[in-house]
């Protein structure tokens, strides 16, 4: 005989119920999918089968989505996917502390949350650390994550700039072969650095602290005899460092300033991966004080859920070889 569990969603609006569903029940066929169980819906009742004695499981699901609904935070795929991966890993409890604490704010106002528990423990660092290294596979958000969270510091007067930085070592090209001046040179290499920023401070806002040199973005080969003060420096893409590059970068730091370095050791562009200043200094730094360290992996992806599938099958095929 076919068993069912429901779950009534109490209290509710049609706002409500269309934002735990999903465009076009969107995130009702994610868990459907998650959980391969049939679940239909009356109204605001969900009659969920339980064959495969997932039904509870699956109302915990619920019941944590509509938490986060009425607690004022938005829900998108990627949080429904996150969600349904936690529960699979009896981590279901985790869901709200990822979201206890904002790191900014968008331009329009609207509040950015870590949204993974990686997330959350590297945002934890940044404010704790002084230097603070973080590595993970692609689309794991923490180079967006560091670049609002010194936006941040920022418009709240605790830093004086900011600076943005990376190797330029892209697919063999040579910043001395490309057009233009300096800023065209690195602007295709800093892309993801400059949507980060107009996120929280919007493109005339980014355009008028560049004017002013609060906000600075540059190789890092201009780094070299520097020493910065009252500063948030990120150092994007260090895989490509050298060991001596990242040596040179980390003696930059000054008084009243952080650092985060971003990375994926994945993706080394350098002829040769062990050289790579990334992987040197995470062996080299751990256990000195005030210096974290993050890695954050598959269920940290914060892209189209494609993406996790897709690194999934890069990593196992890697471990074959």
């Amino acid at each position: 005989m076919e068993k069912h569990l429901t779950y009534r969603l109490d209290d509710y609006t049609i706002d409500h119920l269309l934002a735990l569903c999903g465009p076009h029940d969107a995130y009702l066929e994610l868990i459907r999918k998650g959980f391969d169980a049939a679940i239909t819906m009356r109204d605001n009742l969900f009659i969920i089968s339980d064959d495969h004695g997932e039904g509870k499981a699956i109302c915990a699901l619920f019941d944590a989505l509509n938490q986060m609904l009425a607690s004022g935070i938005e829900i998108n795929e990627q949080d429904v996917m996150y969600a349904i991966h936690l529960q699979q890993a009896g981590k279901l409890s985790r869901l709200h502390t990822t979201y206890h604490k904002a790191i900014g704010k968008t331009l329009q106002g609207k509040w950015i949350y870590p949204k993974t528990l990686g997330q959350r423990i590297l945002c934890a660092h940044m404010e704790k650390d002084q230097i603070v290294f973080a590595s993970g596979v692609a689309g794991t958000g923490k180079t967006y994550l560091a670049v609002v969270y010194a936006a941040t510091l920022l418009k709240k007067g605790e830093i004086d700039k900011i600076i943005l930085t990376r190797p330029a070592v892209e697919a063999g090209e040579n910043l001395g072969f490309l057009p233009g001046d300096l800023k065209e040179k690195v602007d295709p290499y800093l892309r993801p650095l400059y949507d980060a920023l107009y996120d929280v401070l919007g493109k005339e806002g980014v355009e008028k602290l560049m004017e002013k040199e609060i906000i600075e973005i540059a190789p890092l080969a201009y780094m070299r005899g520097r020493t910065l003060d009252h500063a948030f420096i990120i150092l994007d893409e260090a895989q490509n460092t050298t060991r001596s590059q990242m040596k040179m970068f980390l003696t930059r730091m000054g008084f009243q300033s952080k650092i985060v370095i971003t990375g994926d050791v994945s993706q080394i562009d350098l002829i040769s991966k062990k050289d790579s200043g990334l992987i040197h200094a995470m062996r080299l730094l751990k256990g000195i004080e005030g210096i974290g360290f993050v890695e954050l992996g598959v269920l940290d992806i914060v892209r189209h859920p494609l993406v996790q599938k897709i690194i999934t099958r890069y990593e196992e095929d890697e471990a074959k070889r």
